[in-house]
């Protein structure tokens, strides 16, 4: 295997993608990066590493590239897995939090029975933008009783500063634009 790249050297593996998904927004396209086996690993190894031997019972994640990322750490980290996703599309009784995104407004659901009460969590998403997706995980894992202990991002967008809706939790995340 390679050497480990440092985050320019990741940087260079994501695709900016113009007016994506609306005019104005360029979109940060990770899936060159996921597509290359040894940088999607050290990825991983890298999100996963300040979690080690951390006593965390499930790895929440955003549909649908935090999906990607989500399921990987759990298996790292021999934890479960808990999917958050847009309004509609979990078949169980759901709890949802309606948010702002960077352009527009959405809604996300969890299952009702997905987090124990006192759970120990980690949430997971591919980047963070204006903070508002991440907040409303944090709060649908709270309504449930789940603790969280770490939030974890391979991008963030530090113009929009969605780091300041996350005070009060570790941030963890890898490349910054």
């Amino acid at each position: 295997m390679s050497e480990k790249r440092n985050p320019k050297d990741l940087k260079e593996l994501i695709r900016d993608i113009p007016d994506f998904p609306k005019e104005g927004i360029i979109f940060k396209d990770i899936t060159t990066l996921l597509g290359n086996k040894a940088a999607f690993k050290e990825v991983i190894d890298a999100l996963t590493n300040p979690y080690l031997g951390k006593e965390i019972d499930y790895v929440v994640a955003v549909e649908t590239r935090g999906f990607i990322i989500g399921g990987a750490l759990a298996y790292k980290l021999g934890c479960g897995f808990v999917p958050v996703r847009k309004k509609g599309r979990l078949p169980y009784k759901t709890h949802q939090v309606t948010y702002d995104l960077e352009y527009g407004i959405d809604t996300l659901e969890i299952h009702q029975d997905a987090i124990g009460s006192g759970a120990s969590v980690l949430i997971v998403d591919d980047l963070l933008a204006t903070g508002g997706t991440a907040e409303a995980t944090i709060k649908l894992v709270e309504k449930l009783g789940g603790k969280v202990v770490g939030i974890c991002f391979i991008i963030e967008l530090t113009k929009l500063k969605g780091i300041e809706k996350l005070q009060g939790y570790p941030v963890h995340r890898l490349i910054q634009y």
